[in-house]
Formats: structure tokens, sequence, C-alpha cells
């Protein structure tokens, strides 16, 4: 505990979970909404929310999710989603250069009724897509952190991906 301020200093992956769940606020999907922040040496290097493309209406604004419309099961239909995830929208933003041996991390917040994106019964959890992931490899990410529970969050190293390919069926 901090004695001058009478309160409790939280650790350094609580607070990046928390910066990018603040993120996560300007989502404008009607489903779930993420938020990330991408950090290295303890800096942020870049931010992202789930929103539509720059310059188009957000579902939000129009009152309509495709994949709602057709009743799309989770983690599937993204071809029907007008967003850009967090991550993408984050990696985007930033340099390759800079991204290099960083920390993501990534919460997921239900639109609909504010819970984070966990469902522990169908061992369902936030976690980035399979085009995320590679785009998070290629990026050259070292790692990601993601929020189940405001205590309880999962680390997962980048090459974990890359050595476990999720892609091979065969």
């Amino acid at each position: 505990m901090d004695k001058r301020n009478n309160f409790e200093r939280i650790d350094k992956i609580n607070y990046y979970l928390d910066i990018a769940e603040a993120i996560c606020k300007r989502g404008t999907c009607l489903r779930n909404n993420y938020g990330c922040a991408i950090v290295k040496n303890d800096e942020i290097i870049s931010t992202g929310y789930t929103g539509s493309p720059r310059g188009r209406r957000n579902c939000c604004d129009i009152g309509t999710c495709r994949r709602i419309k057709y009743n799309t099961e989770s983690g599937g239909g993204y071809d029907k989603c007008r967003s850009v995830h967090a991550e993408q929208n984050a990696m985007i933003s930033a340099r390759r250069a800079d991204m290099i041996g960083s920390t993501l991390y990534l919460v997921g917040i239900n639109a609909r009724n504010g819970a984070y994106v966990t469902d522990k019964e169908k061992n369902k959890y936030t976690q980035p897509c399979s085009e995320c992931k590679r785009m998070i490899i290629n990026a050259g990410i070292e790692t990601v952190v993601m929020r189940d529970t405001k205590e309880e969050y999962r680390i997962i190293q980048v090459e974990e991906w890359i050595k476990n390919d999720d892609t091979l069926d065969f």
C-alpha cells in the first residue's frame, strides 16, 4: 500500500489492461467492443478500438449490426462485419520497428450487457481472431495479455502461436 495516498497501487499489467478497457469504451460495435494498447519499454506505442473504417458510419450510429441480423456465431462471420478490430486499428497506427518486442493488452466488453467477453462454461475468452493473430505475428509483437475478469487475465507469448499453427488442419 502506498502510505502517502492511502490507496493500493495496481501492478503494471492491470494498469495497461485498465487503459485498454477505457479505450474499449470508444468502440462502436453493437455486439462486443474491444480496446487495446500496444506497449514497449513501458511506453504506449499505439491504441485501438473496434469501429468502422474512417469516414464510414458506425453500427452504433446506424442502429444495426449485420452479424446480429444474420445471427452469426461468435468468432465467425467477420466478412459481414463493418468494423476494423481494435488490434488492427492499433497496429496500423504504429511503426513496425516500434512494435517489435512489444506487448499488446486486450480487453473485450459485451456491448449488450457490459460484461467482459468471457464465458467460462463454454470455454470462450477474449482473444484475437485468426486474422489478427497473423497480423500480430507479422508486426513483431512478442506478448499478448487478455483480460478475462477485472482480476484475471491470460498472458500469451506470440511465439506459441507460431509454434502451434492453428491454421494447419492436415
